[in-house]
């Protein structure tokens, strides 16, 4: 049993975490999909904020990573007339509906899921927080009625614990939510480190030679781009299996360009490959820096628009509430 939507376009939701800069990766797996499909769904996009703290943070980081964040999503492209914005934290529905689900969700389940595992066995202390924050992404998902939510491969188990926990609480107390569908990125999407280019390149705090972020200037992007790590077969062809790092940059190129590019060699792919980069984040940057300039534009925008989805919040934890056997306030 579920909830039956009545709209005619599918609510996707999105989302990033503010645990370092967005990058390449990011731009081009995530943030472009979601600005594409403004008018082909209806779109929520958050910064989870909540998700951070799950490991050792720095609180002041966080809090500028999530403007930073917001401001990038902006000057990328996302339209709040369109698209809804805002901040998790922001809508206390979040956290109450966290505590619903973790009452319909096993230990066994939460434990076996894989970012829990590999994380907890690097660390000496580990924070309950770990253990339970895809059942808070689980509340992410389902407190908005969500039908589609795209991810990579690293996430499609998360949204399969969310419909399993869906589908449960439906069974036992009563059509209440949307069954979430996963929707998987696109298969350009995925960007690999410079320097490590069998490992995906991710989000960092850091100077990091392999991740190029969004906002690095084209100095940076191109010597981070020309000391990538190649190979020495010395010729440029597209082989993951053999020429991860050639591969890598071969499709960071198409990504840019839309094309697929001929090269002679290591060297010009590399110097066409970051002029194409910094083409490519040149007029974001342009829009992220007058937007940083007008913080209270950001703040507005993520204010705005925890209050557009706030009703909608509301109604789907009462709903959850009742249905669990709370009584009605």
């Amino acid at each position: 049993m579920t909830i039956t939507p009545t709209r005619t376009r599918a609510r996707r939701l999105s989302g990033c975490k503010p645990t370092g800069h967005l990058q390449l990766g990011n731009l081009f797996g995530m943030i472009r999909p979601l600005v594409a499909g403004q008018d082909d769904s209806e779109t929520v996009t958050m910064v989870a904020d909540l998700h951070s703290f799950t490991v050792e943070h720095d609180p002041a980081a966080v809090r500028g990573l999530t403007l930073e964040q917001a401001a990038v999503l902006l000057a990328a492209g996302v339209d709040p007339e369109r698209t809804v914005l805002y901040v998790q934290s922001h809508l206390a529905e979040h956290a109450q509906l966290h505590y619903l689900l973790e009452c319909a969700t096993g230990y066994g389940e939460a434990q076996r899921m894989v970012a829990f595992k590999e994380k907890a066995a690097r660390a000496e202390q580990v924070r309950l927080s770990l253990l339970t924050y895809p059942v808070l992404m689980a509340a992410d998902i389902l407190l908005h009625d969500t039908e589609e939510v795209p991810v990579g491969d690293d996430q499609l188990q998360h949204v399969e614990l969310a419909r399993a926990v869906a589908n449960r609480f439906n069974g036992r107390y009563g059509p209440t939510f949307t069954v979430p569908r996963a929707v998987p990125a696109p298969v350009a999407a995925r960007v690999m480190d410079l320097a490590e280019p069998t490992a995906k390149m991710g989000k960092t705090n850091v100077v990091s030679t392999g991740v190029i972020s969004i906002l690095d200037d084209p100095g940076t992007v191109r010597r981070k781009i020309m000391r990538a790590v190649t190979d020495s077969v010395n010729v440029v062809r597209h082989d993951r299996e053999h020429q991860p790092g050639v591969t890598n940059l071969l499709e960071i190129y198409r990504a840019c360009t839309g094309q697929a590019g001929r090269f002679d060699s290591y060297g010009q792919l590399k110097r066409e490959t970051a002029e194409a980069v910094v083409d490519v984040l040149a007029p974001l940057q342009e829009r992220y820096e007058a937007l940083r300039r007008r913080p209270e534009a950001v703040e507005r925008v993520l204010r705005e628009g925890a209050e557009r989805v706030r009703p909608r919040a509301a109604a789907t934890l009462r709903r959850a509430g009742e249905a669990i056997g709370l009584v009605s306030a």
